[in-house]
């Protein structure tokens, strides 16, 4: 046993990695750690679907519930009645006639026809205090029963497990939690933790400690070596929704956290990029759009932008499937020109809801370009099949890059530590894979990088954390 690992407190530990994208869950039982099986892979997507009977789906089921329900679905919305005004001067003797009075209307912002909502990366939301309660089928949701329901699931297939096992599982768990959470008010990292506790023990997680992701990745790589490590150690954990930096001083006897640090950038970003850089052309962004206005012909770009965030936003995206989006598309798509094809394919992305269709596509020509100079965008359902080259893909996340660099120095300076200082670099987290991340990585720390357990360190980590009973303040 590592010296730096005291006794254990637990016969068995457990981890639990909520993610912002993907969630997953391990024990540990002092030798080996083991991942649990929460869907067809060790992951499940962080997700979850409430339809009209208020029955939740999660995970990949979620997914599937939301765009089977909303595949071909014309959406109607209509204004939410606030009240009735009097129009006449109140001037008569009988009885008001229906044209004194007007009813009263909100924005048409309410989707009569919705048969669900799905609801993904609502972590990012944990931390804003004016997000308490979101509207569900006229119903107020906190945001700690949105997040439940996924909890719960994960609570489920470890107890599942336990039970195959003979273990008696307690209650208890180490829950992971990025460095700073998404929001702007100062206590926004306290806040989110206080919801996110409700959330687990509403999920029979009563027993909790709570540490920063990516210190649970450190622990991991620690436990995994065959030797005992002294030095300083920065562990980058690059995930969905943000990047996180940890450094620890380790000697033989003990490890203390020098440093954290943490900003709001993930692979769902760079994800959006590739969107916007490679799909909007091929979807007509900068086409022209000639029609008939009274009588008169206008010519003018073809109004993209008001497509623009609902379609990087694959869960809303089924909004533009209403008459004001539809009609101008059919309308381009008339025309007959080479440009109508691409309407064409907006058209299908909208009526047919191919949102997530592409941005799974996204996925996988980034895991590509990770192990290759140029993939294709592969995407059948819309006839795009687009070679993209690693140099154009680095080009376009360059500002994702700067942002990176900036935040190395940051997490260094915080420790007081130079870039010499660190004798081991862990990159985990599945966007710590790009080559362009590891090349930034290499300018600070050539020869001291390691790559560690991409997609599932930190739910290790935290299993081993639980096992040991350590406390990082929360």
């Amino acid at each position: 046993m590592k010296s730096y690992f005291k006794s254990p407190v637990r016969s068995i530990g457990f981890g639990i990695d909520f993610g912002t994208s993907n969630s997953a869950a391990a024990m540990f039982d002092g030798n080996e750690v083991s991942m649990i099986d929460l869907s067809e892979q060790v992951f499940m997507p962080s997700a979850t679907y409430i339809d009209k009977d208020f029955i939740n789906y999660t995970g990949d089921e979620a997914i599937e519930e939301y765009i089977s329900a909303n595949r071909g679905r014309t959406v109607e919305l209509a204004g939410e009645l606030l009240g009735e005004e009097r129009t006449g001067t109140g001037d008569k003797v009988g009885p008001e006639d229906e044209s004194d009075t007007q009813k009263v209307f909100g924005h048409a912002v309410h989707d009569f026809g919705l048969p669900g909502r799905l609801f993904r990366g609502t972590k990012r939301l944990l931390g804003n205090v004016a997000d308490e309660r979101i509207i569900v089928f006229g119903r107020p949701f906190r945001l700690v029963a949105l997040i439940t329901p996924i909890l719960l699931r994960i609570h489920k297939e470890i107890k599942a497990i336990t039970q195959t096992l003979n273990i008696n599982q307690q209650t208890h768990a180490s829950l992971g939690h990025p460095v700073n959470f998404e929001g702007d008010q100062l206590k926004r990292n306290d806040v989110a933790i206080e919801r996110l506790s409700e959330s687990f023990r509403h999920a029979g997680i009563t027993d909790q400690k709570f540490c920063p992701e990516p210190i649970a990745a450190t622990l991991s790589y620690l436990f995994s070596q065959d030797t005992e490590f002294e030095g300083n150690i920065l562990t980058i954990d690059f995930g969905g929704g943000t990047l996180d930096f940890a450094i620890l001083k380790c000697s033989e006897n003990k490890f203390e956290v020098a440093a954290t640090h943490g900003i709001a950038l993930g692979g769902d970003k760079i994800d959006q990029i590739i969107f916007k850089e490679v799909i909007f052309p091929l979807l007509g962004k900068g086409e022209r759009w000639s029609r008939l206005v009274d009588g008169l012909v206008v010519d003018t770009l073809f109004p993209f932008s008001d497509f623009e965030e609902l379609l990087i936003n694959w869960p809303v995206s089924y909004i533009l499937n209403q008459n004001k989006f539809t009609g101008p598309v059919m309308d381009r798509m008339s025309k007959g020109d080479p440009a109508s094809a691409k309407f064409k394919r907006l058209y299908d992305v909208i009526k047919q809801n191919y949102s997530f269709q592409i941005f799974q596509s996204i996925k996988d020509l980034k895991c590509s370009l990770s192990f290759a100079t140029e993939a294709y965008l592969d995407i059948p359902e819309l006839d795009i099949y687009v070679l993209i080259t690693r140099e154009k893909f680095e080009n376009m996340i360059s500002p994702l890059l700067s942002e990176l660099d900036r935040a190395i120095q940051k997490s260094l300076h915080k420790a007081s530590m130079s870039k010499n200082s660190i004798d081991i670099v862990i990159r985990t987290g599945g966007s710590s894979l790009i080559p362009a991340v590891n090349d930034k990585l290499l300018h600070y720390f050539s020869g001291k990088i390691v790559n560690h357990d991409p997609f599932t360190s930190v739910a290790a980590g935290l299993a081993i954390s639980d096992y040991f009973g350590l406390n990082f303040g929360k």
